[in-house]
């Protein structure tokens, strides 16, 4: 059994003083995706950065403060990859991939294209680029299991106020037509929607009003994976019981063995 964690910690240093670290070593995690770590890797020196039983990998933004993700892993992979070849991916640290026997896990930091119409055409450039890389994922001899924040929901049933987002990014038309096409063309599966169909169940929440107390939000957060592993696909979790920042840590067990 494999259970591997995805969480945008929106401040890597900020949800440590928050105990996410403290959670962290309770939860018995193979491995654990991290995006929004908006820190240099000078900047973590502090032990707490480097788990006790995790290899630790970061791939740092170039504009200090911004975008970063981290990848935990109890086996050493085989190899690490953190660049692809394009920008924004490459030079805002999106993207770290870790490859096993058979296998490879990726963080991954989508853009958001919530604050202007500017970055709302970089997002949906960067999304042309990654369905492309997805796809060439799909031909090789190996399945993935994609530990994100997505900065999309596909359906209304993910997020609360479906009604009233339709023109906001994270649930336009042409976003969730991005993902109708990751699914349902080149062949990924949504591992949550595999084992809970349950209305209500969110990753992230504003900050203003009463957005999680009234538990109104989104679900931004989840592990996409190839369809060979489907049938491992055990449990899912999505843990609310701490805030360590604006999103929850989403939790799966897989019956799979993470093999260097």
């Amino acid at each position: 059994m494999a259970r591997i964690i995805t969480c945008n910690t929106n401040g890597i240093r900020a949800a440590a003083r928050k105990g996410f670290f403290d959670w962290l070593s309770r939860v018995n995690a193979d491995v654990v995706c991290i995006q929004e770590t908006k820190a240099q890797r000078d900047q973590l020196g502090d032990p707490v950065f480097s788990p006790r039983g995790y290899h630790c990998y970061y791939n740092d933004a170039i504009k200090k403060g911004y975008s970063g993700t981290a990848l935990y892993s109890r086996v050493k992979p085989r190899k690490v990859v953190t660049r692809l070849g394009w920008d924004p991916l490459d030079s805002e640290g999106r993207y770290l991939q870790a490859d096993y026997e058979g296998l490879s896990v990726i963080s991954l930091y989508m853009p958001s294209g919530s604050s202007s119409e500017e970055v709302l055409a970089k997002k949906m450039r960067f999304m042309e680029l990654f369905l492309d890389h997805l796809r060439g994922l799909r031909r090789k001899r190996r399945e993935f299991i994609i530990c994100a924040d997505w900065n999309i929901c596909h359906q209304n049933i993910d997020l609360k106020n479906w009604r009233s987002n339709q023109k906001n990014s994270g649930f336009l038309p042409e976003e969730r037509a991005w993902l109708d096409v990751l699914y349902d063309e080149v062949g990924y599966v949504d591992s949550f929607r595999l084992v809970n169909n349950e209305p209500d169940q969110y990753t992230w929440w504003s900050n203003r009003g009463q957005a999680w107390a009234k538990n109104v939000g989104w679900r931004l957060d989840y592990q996409v994976i190839t369809p060979g592993l489907v049938d491992a696909v055990r449990a899912s979790d999505i843990y609310k019981e701490e805030r360590f920042s604006d999103h929850a840590p989403q939790i799966m067990d897989y019956h799979l063995d993470i093999k260097a």
